[in-house]
Formats: C-alpha cells, structure tokens, sequence
C-alpha cells in the first residue's frame, strides 16, 4: 500500500500558477482547537462513500508523529524524521471497493517531552489526493474532516534514557477505544491552517512545513515469538529495582503458562489480588513496540518495562556477563528506578489492546502485574521488533574465530541503530552524531547495497548547518549541541561517499557545505594559523579515554590540540580531492595550499624531537595515539611528513608505553593508520576490545570499555569494516569507486576469504598465506577493473575471476 515518489507530487499543477501560489498543495494541514499545549494526543477521522471501486493515491504527514487506519487497520506510520525544511511525507495507494470507508489518524505532538531527534514546526496532519477530483472527498482542510482528543495518556519522564522521549502510562478507562474505527462521542470539526507546501515555494512564508517525498523503506515491523521466562516471583511492591533476581524465588508451576503467552499468544488468567514479576530475556537486543492485549481485570497494572543488562549491585555500578540474572538487579542507571518502559491501566474491558506510540528497547524486559478486585486475564504479550531493514549481504571468514564471532554482534548494532536516521544507541539517546554516524556508514557500503540512509545522513547533517557554517553536532534534533571537531567529519563522510558510491550530482549538491564548514574553521585559526577552540559552545568529545575527562583531550580549555589540527589538515586534503573530481581546480588548489600551511604550523607547535611524536598540547605534556594516527592519515592524501619524522612517528605510536590510547570509537582512525603503514600484524591485538564481548554475553557491541554504559553503540561496529578494507584489502582505487585496489595484508591470519559488495555487484577475494608467499583468487563483477597489489608488486585485475 506505501509507494515511493521521488519528486513533489503535484509539480504539473503547479504549471501556469499565480507566482504566489507555485509550489502549494491542493490540501490544508489540519488542528485540533481544543487541546492545549503539547503534550497530548489526537485523531482524525473521514468517513466516506464511494460509488466504485477505486484506487486512490494520497500523501500523509503529520507534526510530531501519526499511524494511519484504513477502515480499522493500521496502515502506515510515519512522518519519516525531518526537519521543518526537510519534512517528509509517506504516500500511499489506498486501494477501495465501493461503498463506506473510513480513514483516521492517530498523531500525537509531544512537545519538549518529544524525542530529542524529534523537530516540530506546529501540530497538525495533512492527507491529499494526488487526483484532485478525490481532493473533496478526502483531502484535509476540504473535505468534511473531523478531529478529537485522545484521552487517557499520561506522559512520564524517561530517566536515564533521556534523548528518547516521554514514556507512557495509558488509563484505560479514560482511553478512546475503537478509534481507529472513528467510534466514540466528542469528535468535532477540524481548523484548517496552511496549505501543504513543498521547498519550491516562491514567496515569503510563515514557519511551516516545507514537504518532501519520504527518502526510506518501511522500517520492520515483525512480531515473532521471542523471550525466554527468566523468572515467575511474587512481589510485595510494584517497585522492584531494590529485589534481586533469585531462582528460589521462581514459581516455575506459572512459567510455563508466561512462556505460552508471549510465544503461543495462549491465554493467561492472573486471580484478583496478586502481585507478579516476570523476568523475559528476549535472547539478542531488541527494538520493538510492546502489545499487550487484556481482558477484564479493572483496576488492575500492567508494567513492561526494559534494560540492556542487569546490574551486579543494587546501586547499578557493574553489569558483569550479561547472560546472568542470579543475584542481580533490573535497574536503571543514575536514577536507581525500576526500569525504563510503559504502563498500561486495564479498565475491565474485553480485549483491550494496548500500544505504545514509540518504540522501547534492550535484551531484557519486565512485566510486572498487580490485580485488584478482579481476575484480569493476558490475551497476548508481542513485541514487534522493528529498525531500517539492513540485511547483511556481504561475508568474511578466517582462520580465527574470535574475528568470526565479532560479526554477528557488529551487524546487529548497525540493525538496532539504524531507523529513520542513525542512532548513536537505542537506549539512551537516539541521536545521529556525526563522529559515530561516519564509522556506520563506512560499515554498510562494505555489507549492503543499499545506501538510502547514508545518503539522508549526508543530508540531514548538511541542513543542521549554523549562521558560523559548522554543522551540529547531532541532527535532526531539536536541542542544539556544536562539537566543532564532528563538522569536520561530515566533511569526510561526503569524501566516503563519493569515494564508495560516487553519485557526482549529490556530492556536488553537498559542495556548498562542504566549503562553508571549512570556512568556518578558518574563523578558528589564531594568529599562528593553529586552530583554536575559543570559549563558547563546544563540546569537544574525541574519545572515551581513561583519564580524559568527559571524553575530552587533556588541557581541553585552553582549546588548542594537535588532535584537531591534524584532524583540519586530513580533511583539507579531502576536499581538496573532491573539488578535483568535479573539476573545481582553483578550489583544490586553495584547500591544498591550506592544508600545506596547516601542516607547518601544527608540526612546529607540537612536534617533540626528543620524544619522536606530536604532543597532544602546546606545553607538551601529553601524548595519544590519536595524535600520532592523524598526523599520519593525511599522508595517504597527499600530505607530507620528513621519512624521519614518520619513521620515529611510527615506532613511538607502536612501542611508546604512556601514550593515551584509542578506546572503541577512534579505534577506527588507529585500524586505517595500522592498514596505511602496514602493520596489520598489530590488529588482533587492538581487537581485544571486541574479543572477550561474546564470552561477556553481549549481543551487540558496546560504547566503551567497561564499566560501558551502552550496550548497543554502532560506532562499535567499525571492525566489519576492517575486516573487508583492510584485512582483504578491497578499497575503492578511484572516486565512486569506478575500479578497485585490493591490498591485502593477513597479518596473523593464514587463511581469509570475503565476499563484499559493490556498485556493480559483488567482489570475491580468497586468500592463503604461507610465510611470505600469499596465494589465492580475486573475483570482480562485470564492469569493473583494478589492481591488486602484494609483495611490492602491482598486478592487473579485470572482471571475472583470477588467480595469483
């Protein structure tokens, strides 16, 4: 029923048009007048007759959020994650028999108790015919819609999952059941605002919603039998972070009967005046929406809620092996609550289906029951797991199986972190971060073709841009943050793409970004043409190091480092080679020029010849490997460093032993330099941070090294991408990767084989090693040629398969 456009709907009708009416739809957005400030939620409902079978196409949206309902069922949820210049619409073919249908929409507008990815111009929904002879019988703001409060939905605050959202309570006798139906009393008239309009628009215009054909596929919605039960105990009190979960508590004669309910959907009667808690570990990380359908039972509660892991201590200190329950506590970081999650309120009634209006998400759920004077009975316990449907279609295998067992966990960060926009982690914040987004992108153009949102990360990230030309640090989001050092990331997310995909119309749309945020950081640059971090807004995050405080580089105020200089040189130079590519020369030559002069000054200030490596600060009192790596990254750009500084660069970056070192996140940066140096033979060893996770129980890959506080963090996911780039060696050999380079380097490994995939189809690379000698087979799609390079020599490769 959901079809995909790629360009404003209605651009014919627009032809021969008023100048002031160019670019408006023939339909209204539409309000409720009676429902105050945000939070609350409403429906919208049309009732209709047709007189025959018809097909009819119509573009929906609302502001903050809806699900559309087709005579009673649920048919689309949307908008898709935008921004007020960027905000996207679904369409869909709604295909009818003649006679009465009904078309109602839940949308709900939260406020500042929204997600923090979720923006706001002002509440409302719009739905319009793409035919204008259906804009009378069905189009808002024309035809005879009506509209009414959602009552019986209370919004709490979220805890230690605070980018995410209210939570919710639902009252059931308050709540509006059957509405998707258009029943109940209290519906009334809708108030029309403006027209929908789309970013063509001509004339001045107040703030509004300037529309744009959804970019993305249907996020999952699956709900399979998942969860094993844990745990069946009898609680005094609802408030069960403080109770650890013991087996000697388990009342195994009712697991059975809890395990048939949320797997079987088979019935399950809890007595009046009974407490329970039900411990489900769902057996992997989720992201999915709770249903719980009941059935009687006034007065009584239903909980659900969620955590990543148990914690070993009633303070939530450690998490030990996430696979253990015995002895722990289900509760919440920071806040010692009992949980992050929903409840639901039964009002007596049969077959009551409760939803939540988001998603929640974790490895272990909750359930917690309290009956009253009435027997309520469980009819169903689902959860519909859904993300963006990234599927892995590229593989890798070698001879040690600590890489192997890695992979589940990368694919199923990059699946829960990836929705209508990246998200950093699922369960604590749900913010497209610029720094952790590059290293997820990465990560899928080497496991999947499809590269739709990546490209809505480029663009997104570009619209977030301030008056001073930086990007945020974090978009869409409705609370502004600036890290400085993440616009210059975006600029080497737009160099990946077009390295990896190519697409020269979209990376020269993003040019005019690209060049405002490097002119931006011009502004930066201090008498000595160091780049410098004035006081102001500026969250400087570079990487969860022990001893740096907050995730920033020592001595953070005084706002110089050698981090970010070198980090301005590296992406100089990528600019430099954009420019190049879409025949900018003058534009080349000027960032060339830049980076050249960056270059002197940052090694004058932070080169100590007595230690052989870049300091972090201009006293020279700390050192990183962070440092050392992005000196080095821009040589493979067409920088420069003297054969004996990058010499003694390297051995210090190897064999200092007080150097700060990389922690999960700029692990990444120290992988490439390891692959632009040669010295993949130290790669096992820096991936003992991933190794032990399995033995730990995890499911997912973590943000930091214990004690983490996220379990799922896609920035984590970056050794998949190593894995094909640098161990197999397949890299693109020119921008939008028209041929290949293959430059494997095995180190510890014998044997590695790896199917990756590409523009044109798919690459194939089998390789044995013995000693020095390194034999096996390449295997290209049509279309494609390179080179592939081993022992210092270079040897052709055309498509098909070949043999070295």
């Amino acid at each position: 029923m959901r079809v995909f456009i790629t360009n404003d709907p209605y651009n014919q009708n627009h032809m021969g048009n008023e100048w002031n009416n160019h670019a408006l739809w023939p339909c209204k957005w539409v309000a409720c007048s009676d429902v105050g400030e945000p939070p609350f939620v409403t429906a919208y409902k049309r009732h209709f007759v047709l007189d025959k079978d018809a097909i009819i196409r119509v573009h929906v949206s609302a502001d903050e959020r809806y699900e559309l309902f087709l005579d009673g069922q649920r048919i689309g949820r949307g908008s898709e994650r935008g921004d007020a210049a960027n905000w996207f619409f679904e369409t869909y073919d709604l295909s009818l028999q003649k006679g009465e249908h009904i078309v109602v929409a839940r949308v709900w507008s939260q406020g500042d108790k929204a997600p923090f990815a979720q923006m706001s111009v002002y509440p409302g929904f719009i739905l319009s015919p793409q035919e204008l002879e259906f804009v009378e019988l069905i189009g808002t703001g024309v035809a005879n819609w009506q509209v009414k409060k959602l009552d019986g939905y209370e919004f709490i605050p979220p805890v230690a999952a605070w980018g995410t959202g209210d939570n919710l309570i639902i009252h059931g006798d308050q709540f509006n059941w059957d509405f998707e139906l258009g029943q109940g009393e209290g519906w009334q008239p809708v108030i029309p605002l403006e027209e929908g309009a789309d970013p063509a628009r001509h004339n001045d215009y107040p703030p509004m919603h300037l529309m744009k054909p959804g970019t993305l596929p249907l996020m999952l919605d699956e709900a399979n039998p998942i969860g094993r039960v844990c745990l069946v105990s009898d609680i005094s009190s609802t408030e069960t972070h403080a109770i650890p979960i013991r087996s000697s508590d388990n009342i195994q004669a009712e697991s059975d009967a809890w395990q048939q309910l949320t797997h079987e959907a088979t019935a399950l009667t809890i007595p009046p005046h009974t407490h329970r808690r039900i411990l489900l570990d769902l057996e992997d990380y989720y992201c999915a929406y709770p249903e719980v359908v009941t059935s009687g039972g006034a007065g009584s509660l239903v909980r659900v809620n969620w955590q990543e892991s148990l914690f070993n201590e009633a303070d939530a200190k450690t998490k030990g092996n996430r696979d253990e329950v015995e002895g722990k506590y289900f509760i919440t970081i920071w806040w010692l609550k009992d949980g992050i999650g929903d409840t639901f309120l039964p009002d007596g009634g049969q077959q009551r289906r409760f939803e939540t209006l988001w998603w929640q998400c974790g490895r272990y759920v909750e359930v917690v029951v309290e009956t009253a004077d009435e027997p309520l009975t469980l009819e169903s316990l689902k959860f519909r797991e859904t993300r963006y449907p990234t599927e892995m279609e590229s593989s890798f295998e070698a001879n040690d199986g600590r890489l192997l067992d890695v992979i589940p966990l990368a694919v199923r960060v990059l699946q829960c972190c990836s929705h209508e926009t990246y998200m950093d982690c699922p369960y604590y914040e749900q913010l497209m971060y610029i720094g952790d987004t590059r290293l997820q992108v990465l990560t899928n153009y080497t496991i999947t073709h499809d590269d739709r949102l990546p490209r809505k990360a480029l663009q997104m990230f570009d619209a977030s841009r301030l008056n001073n030309g930086l990007t945020q640090s974090r978009y869409p989001s409705r609370v502004t943050q600036i890290t400085r050092s993440f616009s210059l990331w975006w600029v080497a997310m737009v160099h990946d793409y077009a390295l990896w995909r190519g697409d020269q119309e979209f990376i020269r749309e993003r040019m005019l970004g690209v060049r405002n945020v490097l002119d931006g950081f011009r502004k930066l640059l201090n008498a000595d043409g160091l780049v410098t971090f004035p006081h102001g807004p500026n969250f400087n995050f570079t990487d969860w190091v022990p001893g740096w405080k907050g995730g920033f580089p020592p001595d953070n105020d005084t706002g110089i480092t050698a981090l970010v200089n070198w980090q301005w040189v590296l992406v100089l130079r990528q600019a430099a080679e954009l420019e190049e590519w879409l025949g900018e020369i003058e534009m080349a030559a000027r960032w060339r020029r830049l980076a050249d002069k960056a270059a002197q000054v940052t090694h004058a200030a932070f080169w100590d010849e007595a230690r052989g490596l870049y300091a972090d600060d201009p006293q020279h009192q700390h050192y990183s490997e962070h440092a050392q790596c992005l000196a080095l990254l821009q040589t493979a750009h067409g920088g420069k460093l003297e054969s004996g500084v990058r010499k003694r660069i390297i051995e210090g970056l190897l064999q200092a032993p007080d150097l700060a070192r990389t922690t999960i996140y700029f692990t990444h940066y120290l992988f490439e330099t390891f692959r632009l140096i040669g010295r993949m033979d130290c790669f096992a060893e820096r991936m003992g941070l991933w190794f032990g996770l399995k033995e730990q129980g995890l499911k997912t890959t973590v943000e930091m090294p214990e004690p983490t506080r996220s379990d799922c963090h896609a920035w984590g996911a970056h050794p998949l991408y190593h894995y094909f780039a640098s161990v197999l060696g397949i890299r693109p050999g020119t921008i939008g990767f028209e041929t290949v380079h293959i430059t494997p380097q095995l180190g510890h490994l014998t044997q590695a084989r790896g199917q990756m995939v590409h523009p044109y189809g798919d690459i194939t690379v089998d390789l044995t090693a013995n000693r020095d000698n390194l034999r096996g087979s390449v295997t290209l799609p049509d279309g494609l040629s390179g080179s592939l390079f081993i022992a210092g020599e270079s040897l052709p490769l055309s498509s098909g398969r070949q043999e070295f």
